[in-house]
């Protein structure tokens, strides 16, 4: 492990009970945006009858795609959180991008904040909001850059670390892709699962409404995540999502979120029973054994590259030959199909695989 990470794991060491997460899931929720006085209000009291419920979320400001679109209410929204905190006891958190919004939001007593996806691929953002914060006990989660690169999530966390941030969270909300999937955004969850091991003391919460886009698939991911042992869940909430002016089609309403943490369900992080965890031992040896032969059979066809390689470079062949790589791609996922697999997973091996071999023939 880094020095940098071996610090800060030490720092979130002696801040870890900042998130006292007192029933799984622990969950924070309220609308994408603020809209009205109204909205939020009566939102806010929606969710604050979940019991899981313990944080309530609003966006003030907005980062959008395009220009003339719902860029949220701004500061006008900050007495309207404060008067969430004030009604139903619920802390509160919105979302800032710049010094000016972190410094709007001490002012009014928001409890905590989030930086988006959209700052946290931006060193020169983060590090702003970075210094607007020091010295300042607030706690900041982050979520992931908004594509798949673990090492700007880690920046953005070591920069608010280096700032003297120590109340600090990770936010997966999955990541952009430029190929049409069941998901609004691809969960890759060992992105989150490589922070984790990183950072073992930090918070890691899982935002299902972005990564699914769609309300009838919340609860599928929400599923997902504590299955991977996430114990936080931001879901996005709205007294009437159909009308939300954000992000109207992945919200859900505070009865229907009641229902949905309801359904979930919870898995113990260690088996009690003394014959289930024998089970997992041998089956996680069976496991192991098949990981093993995986290895030394890329580590041979390897051998058989390198001298493909050699013979190429003997003959002035090129490297790269399309047309049988392309058949034998279309080989490998038409096998995957047959035997069960998912293809698009077995074709993202495979292409690293290629990818390697290219590089041992160069």
């Amino acid at each position: 492990m880094p020095d940098k990470m071996r610090v800060i794991n030490s720092g979130l060491r002696e801040m870890a009970e900042w998130l006292p997460v007192d029933r799984v899931p622990w969950v924070i929720a309220g609308p994408c945006s603020a809209e009205t006085r109204e909205q939020v209000l009566a939102t806010a009291h929606g969710v604050a009858a979940c019991p899981n419920v313990r944080v309530f979320r609003a966006g003030l400001w907005k980062p959008r795609t395009r220009p003339n679109t719902f860029e949220g209410v701004g500061r006008a929204g900050l007495p309207w959180l404060q008067a969430v905190k004030e009604q139903t006891g619920l802390p509160t958190t919105t979302e800032v991008a710049t010094a000016k919004h972190v410094e709007l939001c001490l002012d009014h007593g928001i409890d905590m904040l989030w930086i988006g996806a959209r700052t946290t691929v931006n060193s020169f953002m983060v590090q702003e909001i970075a210094e607007a914060l020091r010295g300042v006990d607030i706690p900041v989660l982050v979520k992931n850059p908004i594509n798949a690169e673990l090492g700007l999530w880690i920046g953005a966390i070591e920069r608010l670390y280096g700032a003297g941030v120590r109340k600090l969270a990770a936010i997966h909300r999955g990541f952009s892709t430029y190929t049409e999937t069941e998901y609004r955004n691809r969960p890759n969850w060992q992105i989150p699962i490589e922070l984790k091991r990183s950072f073992p003391r930090l918070g890691l919460i899982c935002d299902p409404s972005h990564i699914a886009g769609r309300r009838g698939l919340v609860e599928r991911v929400a599923q997902m995540a504590l299955d991977f042992g996430i114990q936080g869940l931001m879901i996005e909430t709205h007294m009437a999502p159909d009308q939300a002016l954000s992000d109207a089609a992945q919200q859900v309403t505070p009865e229907e979120l009641s229902a949905m943490i309801g359904r979930l369900c919870v898995r113990d992080a260690e088996p009690l029973e003394a014959e289930v965890r024998s089970q997992i031992l041998r089956l996680r040896a069976c496991i192991d054994q098949v990981d093993a032969r995986i290895l030394q059979d890329l580590a041979e066809r390897m051998r058989w590259v390198q001298e493909i390689g050699r013979l190429k470079k003997q003959h002035h062949i090129p490297v790269l030959q399309l047309d049988r790589w392309e058949t034998l791609l279309e080989d490998h996922v038409a096998r995957a199909q047959a035997a069960g697999l998912d293809p698009d997973f077995v074709k993202t091996i495979f292409e690293a695989i290629h990818t390697q071999a290219v590089q041992q023939q160069l």
